[in-house]
């Protein structure tokens, strides 16, 4: 019988990180080729991998083009243990920038509970509106902690 032992996240090491950056890419190669990212639980699995081992807030975007095939992912604003500063701007920015036709949002909660806060809501809300004015639909927004939560599942985008 052999005994299973999970660490605490602050005591992984650089190899594991490495080993969960690795992960992403594999999800990230086997759906950007077909199915893309409308599959919502590869999409949550590629995030996941990538945000998950953070100690402190990440805010990252998803470049998708025209046929959902990510272009790059882009951790674009960090913050603290439980807070970060997002500004619709350099989003706008970004996207612009690699010519993204659709994006997804994830930001991950150290504390490993991915209930959305109001504020996560509201950045969501200013985000869409921004992204409006440029013809740019937000396809969800995850929230990463021991789960994922999507946005989109709870109604509160609505996919184009």
């Amino acid at each position: 019988m052999h005994k299973v032992i999970t660490l605490p996240r602050n005591s992984w090491s650089q190899t594991s990180s490495q080993i969960l950056e690795t992960a992403a890419g594999i999800v990230a190669e086997r759906f950007v080729r077909g199915d893309a990212f409308c599959n919502p639980q590869a999409t949550m699995d590629f995030l996941r991998f990538k945000l998950h081992q953070h100690q402190r807030e990440v805010f990252g975007v998803m470049m998708l083009d025209s046929q959902h095939r990510l272009i790059e992912f882009n951790e674009m604003f960090f913050g603290t243990i439980d807070c970060s500063s997002v500004y619709p701007r350099e989003v706008v920015k970004a996207v612009l920038l690699c010519n993204a036709a659709a994006v997804i949002f994830a930001h991950n909660h150290p504390s490993g509970c991915p209930e959305p806060s109001i504020a996560d809501r509201r950045i969501t809300e200013r985000l869409i509106e921004a992204l409006t004015t440029i013809d740019v639909p937000v396809l969800d927004h995850i929230v990463v902690g021991d789960t994922c939560v999507s946005f989109a599942e709870r109604g509160y985008i609505s996919n184009p």
